[in-house]
């Protein structure tokens, strides 16, 4: 396997490819290089993964599906995720396999006020979250987003909680800027287009992980463009949105600064329209991979996981929070 070409880790697979094909064999998929020609000598073999441990597809560009592939992608459960060559969400391909009736049931006759308790611990964990990883970079003099904390349990309507993460959002951004080392700068958060080189990685790994937010939605059953939080419009999946504001500090903006700090990515490795290079989206897409297979020890469980794990685990929570298995839903926060 051609790691530029195909990467498979913890049940979620990139195919980078251009020209390739994926198709199935053996009870497995394989990724072929369609445009070698019978004389080549060259193995058109690109990579292959056991179909049983695979969910999740995301493909770049010019990559091809076989119909008997799509077929087993259904009856299998896989999601097939659909980006440019640059890592511009395009749409999803989504398996009739992942519903099940009474979660679906329970999902859609949440009062107002469940929803409002759920989006409450969401915002409240992202706030937290926000402060912690200001605490990481050494940014000290947070008590603003502590008291925006606060008020998050006072919110008693969703317009109101929504200033309140507005409100966070925009402080917690002033401060970002000191978490980067020389030569690197953040005045403030755009988004189409993105204004800057931190920006433009903003936006592509809140896009990554509201892709791994969906996978574990649909793992669990959930109807993902139902939200607690974002509010309903076509073609927008608002629970993914509600669920990956925990992450967006703790795992998003945490990968971003890692990159530019350590100099993984550089300044050079932008085109003019601030979006990554070829080569350089490639690198980062390894590095994602890599940074959401690290494992840490869970702050509430206490035992060791995984960021993709624990995406898939908050899912879990979010299900049961929803059927009434558990009293209400705890977001994922780290105090230090």
């Amino acid at each position: 396997m051609k790691s530029a070409e195909g990467m498979f880790n913890e049940s979620v697979v990139h195919v980078t490819a251009q020209g390739a094909q994926i198709q199935t064999r053996g009870g497995r998929i394989v990724v072929f290089d369609a445009s070698l020609n019978e004389d080549d000598d060259s193995d058109p073999e690109l990579a292959s993964y056991p179909v049983k441990k695979v969910d999740t597809i995301n493909v770049f560009g010019g990559v091809n599906f076989t119909t008997p592939f799509i077929k087993t992608a259904n009856e299998s459960g896989i999601s097939l995720n659909y980006f440019s060559i640059n890592g511009k969400y395009r749409g999803s391909y989504r398996p009739e396999k992942n519903t099940i009736a009474e979660v679906r049931r329970a999902q859609y006759a949440l009062s107002t006020e469940a929803e409002l308790a759920i989006a409450k611990a969401m915002i409240a964990g992202k706030i937290r979250n926000q402060r912690t990883l200001l605490s990481r970079k050494g940014v000290t003099g947070t008590d603003l987003l502590k008291d925006l904390g606060i008020r998050v349990e006072n919110a008693t309507t969703k317009d109101d909680l929504r200033g309140v993460e507005g409100e966070a959002a925009e402080r917690y951004f002033d401060r970002l800027d000191e978490t980067l080392v020389d030569g690197w700068t953040f005045e403030k958060r755009t988004k189409r287009p993105p204004g800057d080189h931190i920006n433009s990685l903003l936006s592509l790994t809140y896009v990554f992980m509201k892709n791994e937010v969906l996978s574990a939605l649909r793992q669990y059953n959930l109807d993902p463009f139902l939200g607690v939080l974002h509010a309903d419009r076509h073609g927008r999946p608002s629970l993914a949105l509600d669920l990956q504001e925990e992450f967006r500090p703790i795992f998003c903006d945490a990968l971003v600064t890692r990159l530019v700090n350590r100099g993984t990515l550089t300044h050079d490795d932008f085109n003019k329209d601030n979006r990554l290079s070829d080569d350089a989206f490639k690198t980062y897409l390894s590095k994602f991979d890599e940074f959401m297979q690290e494992e840490f020890t869970h702050p509430h469980f206490e035992y060791t996981v995984s960021r993709r794990k624990a995406v898939r685990q908050q899912a879990i929570l979010l299900r049961k929070a929803i059927t009434g298995e558990l009293d209400e839903y705890h977001a994922l926060t780290f105090n230090r």
